[in-house]
This record gives structure tokens, sequence and C-alpha cells, in this order.
């Protein structure tokens, strides 16, 4: 049942029926009200008691995404081929990601008292996540994300925050049983910096490993949050932001992981979209990352990605962080979870849509 409620939840088109919208916000609330007997759809194979768990800190907004020809010039319209609106935000995402790859998640974040919001708790509780720590803000609206996807299947997104903004550190404090409740925890920067700091203050002390998807970057992260972080994973993009460094190729990024280890992070893995990921495994086995540099400090490696055709590379990096976190919550090796996460994002890129996109356990099985 829960599986056929996500469906109706984020493969509508966008014309649906008010109707149907009161459908599926009237089974979240059911959802929501009974016991949890079933993990959504991994549940049938892979117990409670044997999945890693993995809480979410983040953003969920409904992603309203446009397909062009090219991106957009400043003052230019376009015309479009294709609208749709699906779930998103990089919170929502990673959770999903998480789920449906084998992790027993909890998802801490907040959305408007609105029908968006309703949607976006619905498709969680479809796939089997944990939805006590996701608050409802009584003025602010659900967050949005406005996207553009283009033949060359690049996107460019705009977010407006609204209830996201909502998530703060008492809000945190009032949910730390699901920190502690999980094995890791992740977080992005759709929320307040000082609810990002706080979460990974929070899950430093109480042991857990800390995942950081630096994004959207602005600046280089204040210096007190990277000793809390155990995996930094910024795109080329974001890594380039962070450190100042120019990024283009994948020597290029090995020298921004470098920076980024050297000033804290502990483990530093920067996603090259189609290029795969440059991964410094500041704990990992020489044997299996990139052993060390001339002064013994870790050297970085680089996974090259899948060659696949890509249709919308929306959720990639989402799909990576979700897939890295299920595999290490369960307990795997850091090079194996990497590889693991590779193979995921680069199934997601061959479909369209962001939470529409991510692969299953039974998707990477084929």
């Amino acid at each position: 049942m829960r599986t056929r409620v996500h469906e109706r939840v984020h493969n509508r088109p966008t014309d649906t029926a008010q109707g149907a919208n009161e459908v599926a916000i009237n089974e979240a609330r059911r959802l929501e009200a009974q016991p949890d007997t079933q993990d959504g759809a991994q549940g049938a194979t892979q117990s409670r008691a044997t999945r890693g768990g993995v809480a979410v800190v983040g953003s969920l907004n409904m992603d309203l995404v446009a397909r062009a020809p090219r991106q957009p010039r400043p003052g230019e319209t376009l015309a479009g081929s294709a609208f749709a609106q699906v779930a998103g935000g990089k919170g929502g995402n990673q959770a999903v990601a998480a789920a449906r790859l084998g992790a027993r998640v909890a998802m801490i974040g907040c959305v408007g008292a609105d029908a968006n919001g309703e949607l976006l708790r619905a498709g969680l509780l479809a796939e089997g996540i944990d939805c006590n720590a996701l608050d409802t803000a009584p003025r602010a609206p659900t967050g949005v994300a406005l996207i553009v996807v283009d033949d060359a299947s690049q996107n460019a997104i705009v977010i407006v925050a609204g209830s996201n903004g909502e998530v703060t550190p008492a809000s945190l404090a009032r949910h730390e049983a699901e920190l502690a409740g999980a094995d890791v925890v992740v977080c992005q920067l759709e929320t307040p910096p000082d609810t990002v700091h706080a979460a990974l203050a929070t899950a430093r002390r109480l042991g857990k490993t800390t995942i950081l998807n630096p994004a959207p970057a602005t600046g280089p992260l204040p210096a007190e949050w990277l000793p809390l972080v155990d995996y930094l994973v910024p795109n080329e993009l974001e890594a380039a932001t962070l450190t100042g460094l120019p990024l283009v190729t994948p020597e290029d990024a090995a020298r921004a992981a470098q920076a980024l280890h050297h000033a804290g992070a502990r483990n530093v893995l920067v996603t090259l979209g189609a290029q795969g990921v440059c991964a410094l495994l500041g704990d990992g086995d020489p044997a299996t990352s990139g052993g060390s540099d001339a002064a013994g400090a870790p050297a970085p490696v680089h996974w090259p990605a899948p060659k696949v055709t890509a249709l919308d590379t929306t959720a990639a990096g989402d799909t990576f962080i979700g897939a890295l976190a299920a595999r290490l919550a369960a307990g795997e090796a850091p090079a194996q979870a990497i590889q693991f996460a590779l193979r995921a994002a680069s199934i997601s890129v061959t479909r369209a849509g962001a939470q529409p996109s991510i692969p299953t356990l039974k998707d990477m099985e084929r």
C-alpha cells in the first residue's frame, strides 16, 4: 500500500485533480497515526533489526521542474518542453535514497501547514521513513525549488527555504532521540547554519558518524565545523567555493580534497559528475584508498563513474550521499560504500525527477 501512495504523491502529472491530492494527504495522516509495521519497499527483504540507522537533518522542498533546450541567459525567456512538480529538497532526497538502499531512516526537518507539506510527509511515510521529528511550521510555507533541466541534462536551481528556516537548534534538541538512535547523521546547508553546527556537534557527542554535504556553498566553512565532520562530500563547484582553488580536472579535485582534509575534515569525497569521485580517506585502509604521500599524509584516489546516458542529474549527488550513508550505517568499509554510491548515482541520472529517479536495492541487483 505504501508504495502505491508514493506513486500518487511523486509521479502525478501537474494537472492532477485536487481530489487526488486530498487522497494522498489523508493517507499520510493514516500512515502516521498507525504503528510502523513495515519499512517501506525494503521491509520485505531486510528487517529493522539488521539495518543501519541514518538520521537526516535537512530540507524538504516541492520541486518545480521545467525542461528547456538550454539554461536561459539574464533577461531571456525560453520555451520549455515539459514541467513536473515532484518531491525534493536535499534532506528529503538523501533520506529517500538511504531508505530505498537499505537503511532505517529518521527525517528531522520542517514543512509548512499546507498541501505541499502534507504531500511531502506522505511521500516520506510511503518510504517507511520515521517522521516523528518532522515538524510543521504554523506560518512559514513549505520550501520550494525552481529547477531548469537542459538538453545536456545539466540543471540550475533556485531554492526558497520557507519552513526549512524553522529547523532550529531548539527544535533539534527536542528530537535528540532520533539522532541517538542513528549510526550515521547526515546534514546539508539548506537549513540555518547554527542548526547544522548543532547537529554535527550533537552527533559527535553521541559518537555518531557524520556526513556533511556543503550545499549550497557560499564560501569557506567555519573552522570549528570541520573537526566534527567524518565525511565531507562537496561536488566540484562546492569544493572550489570552499577552498578558493580552481577545479576543472580530477587532479584539481585531489588538491581541493587535501586542502579540506588539512583544514580538519577526516575524509573528503569530491563528486565529479560523470567523472566519478575523488576520495581522500583519512582513516581508510591504504590498500583500498590512495595510500600516503611522501610526507605520510593520506593521498586521494580517483574512482571513475559507470558509463551511462544521462537524462537528468538533479538527484545524483543526493543519491550518492544517501547510498553512502546507508552502507556506512550497515558497517561497510568506506571504499566499498563509495563504489556502491557511485553505482546508485549512475542509475539515478538515467531517470527524470529528483526522488522518482532514486534507485532501490532491487534496481542495484539488476
